[in-house]
C-alpha cells in the first residue's frame, strides 16, 4: 500500500508540473515543456542530490578511526540488511538529527550530527542508523530527491509567473493565458506541491521506522530515540535549507510551529505508538529479542 501511495503522489507532482506548464505557456507545447523540465530535473537530482544535501548541512566525511563507534554500528546493521557500507558523515553542532542520501545503495551516505552522537545511548543510536539504512534499502532517498526537485520546479515556475504578472509580461487579450488560471498557478500550485511532497515524506517515515525496528529487534530503543530527538529539537532546532527537511529523521523545527498538513514527518506520538505496538508483536515471536549491535 505504501509503494502504491508513493507512486501515486509522485504522479500527482509530475501531473501538477505539466498542468502548470500547459497553463503558463499554453497548448501542447507547454505540456511538453513541463514533461521535459521534469525529466531534466529528475536526472539532475539522481546524480547530484546526495552532494547537494550533504553540502546544505555542512556534513564532513569521517573515517573509522575518527568515529569508531558509529562505524561499528553502521557496518553491522548494513551487513545485516544486506547493504553495501555507506559513506559516513558527521555534521558539526549540538542539534540532534540524522539523514540518509544517495541515488541507490551503492552510492549512499548516512549523515549524523555531532549532537545526536553525543545525545543517544548506543542502542538508540543503532535504531536511528537502522532507520536511515531502511531509507537506503527502500530507495526513499532517491524518491525524496525527485519529489523535492519537482516541487522546486513548480515553485520556480510559479515565481516566474508572479514576476511576469507584476511587470505586465502576460498578454491580457483573448489569446493570452486566463488571468484567473495564472493567479491559481501563482498562489495554489506551490502549496499543493508542498502538501504532496510532505505527504510522501510522512508515508515513508512510518515504513522506515517499522523496518528499522525489525532490523535491530528493538522497537523501544527507536521509540525512545525519537522522543529524545523531539525534545532536543524544541531546544535546538536544526538550521538548514527547508527543502531538505523531509530527509531528516525528526522535524528540524518544533512541531507546534507546524500544522499536521505541512509537517514533513508524522507526529512523534504516532510513530512511538506504532513502534510499541510492533514491540508487542515481536515479543510474541520466539525470535523477538533485541539483536546485539
Amino acid at each position: 500500500m505504501n509503494q502504491f501511495k508513493t507512486v501515486a503522489l509522485l504522479g500527482l507532482l509530475s501531473a501538477l508540473l505539466t498542468t502548470i506548464s500547459y497553463t503558463v505557456i499554453g497548448g501542447p507545447g507547454g505540456a511538453l515543456f513541463g514533461i521535459v523540465l521534469a525529466a531534466i530535473m529528475n536526472l539532475g537530482s539522481w546524480y547530484f542530490s546526495d552532494r547537494i544535501a550533504l553540502a546544505a548541512y555542512g556534513a564532513r566525511p569521517v573515517t573509522p578511526q575518527q568515529a569508531p563507534g558509529v562505524y561499528r554500528i553502521v557496518q553491522r546493521l548494513a551487513h545485516r540488511a544486506g547493504l553495501p557500507m555507506p559513506a559516513v558523515y558527521v555534521i558539526p553542532g549540538s542539534a540532534a538529527n540524522a539523514f540518509a542520501t544517495g541515488r541507490d545503495p551503492e552510492h549512499a551516505a548516512i549523515a549524523l550530527t555531532q549532537g545526536i552522537v553525543n545525545l543517544l545511548p548506543e542502542d538508540e543510536l543503532a535504531g536511528v542508523i537502522a532507520h536511515e539504512l531502511s531509507h537506503i534499502y527502500n530507495r526513499d532517498t532517491l524518491t525524496q530527491a525527485v519529489a523535492a526537485t519537482i516541487a522546486g520546479a513548480i515553485s520556480f515556475l510559479s515565481q516566474m509567473v508572479s514576476y511576469s504578472l507584476w511587470f505586465g509580461g502576460f498578454s491580457r487579450d483573448k489569446d493570452g493565458p486566463n488571468p484567473l488560471s495564472l493567479l491559481m498557478t501563482v498562489f495554489l500550485a506551490p502549496v499543493a506541491a508542498t502538501v504532496i511532497q510532505l505527504s510522501l515524506s510522512r508515508t515513508r517515515e512510518f515504513a522506515a521506522d517499522a523496518q528499522a525496528a525489525t532490523l535491530t529487534g528493538n522497537p523501544r530503543a527507536l521509540a525512545n530515540a525519537l522522543q529524545r530527538l523531539e525534545m532536543n529539537a524544541r531546544r535546538m532546532p536544526m538550521m538548514g535549507n527547508p527543502a531538505f527537511a523531509p530527509l531528516l529523521i525528526i522535524n528540524a523545527v518544533p512541531r507546534q510551529l507546524l500544522s499536521r498538513l505541512f509537517s514533513s514527518h508524522p507526529s512523534t506520538g504516532d510513530r512511538v505508538q506504532r513502534l510499541l505496538e510492533l514491540e508487542r508483536t515481536l515479543s510474541a515471536q520466539p525470535w523477538g529479542t533485541a539483536l546485539p549491535v
